[in-house]
């Protein structure tokens, strides 16, 4: 699968400061499931595990780690850390999802 998860370098910025304060070899999962007032869910996990099928994105000391069940609901999207009025949070625009929740963290294929 080809990788069209796109990840800005806000994002990027806030993982590598999260693991930093973490164990050597952390990295953040992304994953999707069934839930949320939407229909799917977004999931952060913080492992230090990498499966051989999952989709490593490295850079500047971060590492996510994507399954490839969550690849396909995720294809095109494009992951950023936001930091507005509403507090700090991580944003997933994905292009596929029908609609979404007001938290940003559920959504309909």
């Amino acid at each position: 699968m080809s990788q069209t998860i796109s990840v800005t370098d806000s994002a990027i910025r806030r993982i590598a400061t999260i693991l930093s304060s973490e164990a050597d070899g952390t990295m953040l999962r992304i994953s999707v499931s069934g839930g949320g007032c939407s229909g799917f869910q977004y999931n952060y996990d913080l492992v230090t595990s990498k499966e051989a099928d999952d989709l490593s994105i490295q850079r500047d000391g971060a590492t996510i780690l994507i399954d490839p069940m969550t690849q396909t609901y995720m294809e095109g999207s494009e992951l950023d850390f936001v930091d507005d009025v509403m507090g700090q949070s991580f944003k997933i625009t994905n292009p596929q999802a029908t609609a979404s929740c007001g938290c940003g963290t559920s959504f309909a294929i």
